[in-house]
């Protein structure tokens, strides 16, 4: 499997010092709010979870697994949701937690979404940027790293349900999903 990475991109030294930068803005921005961390599943978790445990403030934490992509490596621009969030959230501040934003679609959708369910307020908290690739505006709060268009995995990204385990952001190399029906 690592022999399918092209380069690592971000090692765990990095990423730990993207999530102790974002928890301490966090932490400082949400003092005095009544916040839920909404991670989305499934490439969001491991970030989710790090981020989570450096917050010294009061927090709820939910769950909800959207789609745009389906199986393939771009947006079909056609939001799913796989699953709902489990309780009312009228009542919080909710920080959108995900992994990468791409063309912006997913994120944008999921935010009407969310005011549409009467939220006080509704922010995005993201690992990784692809600003190259953003076709629809959406407004992100907190960005881990931008990076370059490349396909990315690892840290809880995935390509076709592989890679989330490795502790490190890499490259796959194009051969791997190239012309791959998945």
């Amino acid at each position: 499997m690592h022999n399918d990475i092209e380069m690592i991109l971000l090692d765990s030294s990095e990423l730990e010092k993207i999530t102790d930068t974002l928890a301490e803005r966090i932490n400082s921005d949400y003092k005095d709010k009544n916040l839920l961390l909404l991670c989305i599943l499934k490439g969001s978790i491991v970030f989710t979870a790090d981020l989570m445990r450096k917050l010294h403030i009061p927090c709820r934490l939910d769950f909800m697994q959207v789609s745009s992509y389906g199986g393939s490596t771009v947006s079909s621009n056609q939001l799913k949701i796989l699953k709902d969030v489990s309780c009312p959230i009228d009542n919080f501040d909710v920080l959108i937690v995900e992994d990468i934003i791409d063309s912006g679609f997913t994120l944008g959708c999921l935010v009407k979404y969310l005011e549409d369910k009467g939220v006080k307020s509704v922010d995005i908290c993201t690992l990784l940027s692809k600003p190259s690739r953003r076709e629809y505006e959406v407004d992100v709060k907190y960005i881990g790293e931008e990076i370059p268009d490349y396909f990315v995995v690892g840290y809880g990204l995935d390509f076709a349900e592989k890679y989330r385990a490795l502790p490190y952001i890499g490259v796959l190399k194009p051969q791997v999903y190239e012309n791959k029906e998945v």
